[in-house]
């Protein structure tokens, strides 16, 4: 079985089933033992001097891991199917589009409850948000991870089949848990965020690319490619800027991490800054269209290539 049906059987499946909570309740999830393997090097290796060299080495051994594990599991007589079902497991579109989802739901039904859903998917400050900073923060994270959590590792996935996507998923995980610019992390860290920024280099430009496309969009694609570069992020910029400019709204700008103030410029800063709970529901319908495309693509390849 090729790689591109493979590929194609583990998006449909995440799409329909997504992470059972059930099964997670009794088995820990491939990303929670990734993220122990990166806590257990953070915590032997982030001390005392040269913390950018440690922090490479570190990277480098979670990188050999990773594809030692993905190489031996492909090898077992089951390879074929474990690696469907694992790629399956480390795609998350249904899962995304889920925990966004809730956030519009919780703010519903009040600001308080819509700030606590929110912080569990983005990493600022959310105790002083107000509806439109809590919408933009949910909005922000489903293009983010439309290209992080489903684009990037169906591409890794691709071209290198699991060992790809595992190591794909071992690095990004690196970077969410040791990637940040805080005096504990900033030098461990460092190569951790490279090597996750140059994996997620053509995927995001990828993912804001099917965003336009899937709306046959002009003005989404000149205000991606206007506004992506004013991003913090090399990468983000581009699926949210397109998400942006097709829900209408203003998002990035001026946010709290910590107790730390950054005055950010807004991505489509001619859009609506009044955001409401339905924006959320607009940027959701935007990633499902720019993930049918993306399917639509691999299934035509498949056709050609078979």
């Amino acid at each position: 079985m090729s790689l591109l049906l493979r590929l194609l059987i583990a998006l449909m499946l995440d799409a329909a089933i997504g992470d059972p909570a059930r099964l997670w309740q009794r088995l820990p999830h491939p990303a929670a033992l990734m993220g122990r393997a990166v806590a257990k090097l953070e915590h032997a290796l982030n001390h005392g001097p040269r913390r950018r060299a440690k922090g490479g080495v570190a990277i480098l051994l979670l990188v050999l891991l990773a594809a030692t594990l993905g190489i031996a599991i492909s090898a077992l007589p089951a390879g074929g199917l474990l690696s469907i079902l694992l790629g399956a497991i480390l795609l998350a579109q249904n899962s995304l589009v889920r925990h966004v989802r809730l956030v519009a739901r919780a703010l519903e039904r009040s600001l308080t409850e819509g700030r606590d859903s929110v912080a569990m998917i983005v990493g600022r400050n959310t105790s002083e948000l107000d509806e439109a900073g809590v919408v933009r923060g949910a909005v922000e994270s489903v293009a983010e991870n439309f290209s992080d959590g489903v684009v990037a590792p169906a591409c890794w996935f691709l071209v290198a089949g699991l060992p790809g996507i595992m190591v794909y998923k071992m690095v990004n995980t690196a970077d969410s848990m040791i990637g940040y610019k805080t005096p504990r992390y900033q030098e461990f860290g460092w190569a951790a965020a490279r090597l996750d920024d140059l994996l997620n280099w053509g995927p995001a430009r990828l993912s804001g690319l099917l965003i336009c496309l899937s709306h046959g969009s002009l003005r989404a694609a000149r205000v991606m490619l206007r506004d992506a570069p004013l991003h913090r992020s090399p990468n983000a910029g581009w699926p949210e800027a397109a998400t942006a400019a097709l829900t209408g709204i203003a998002i990035s700008g001026p946010r709290v991490y910590g107790d730390r103030r950054t005055d950010q410029p807004f991505v489509h800063a001619e859009g609506r800054h009044q955001l409401v709970p339905a924006d959320i529901d607009r940027a959701i319908r935007i990633i499902w269209r720019a993930w049918a495309l993306m399917v639509a693509l691999l299934v035509g390849l498949w056709l050609i290539a078979g």
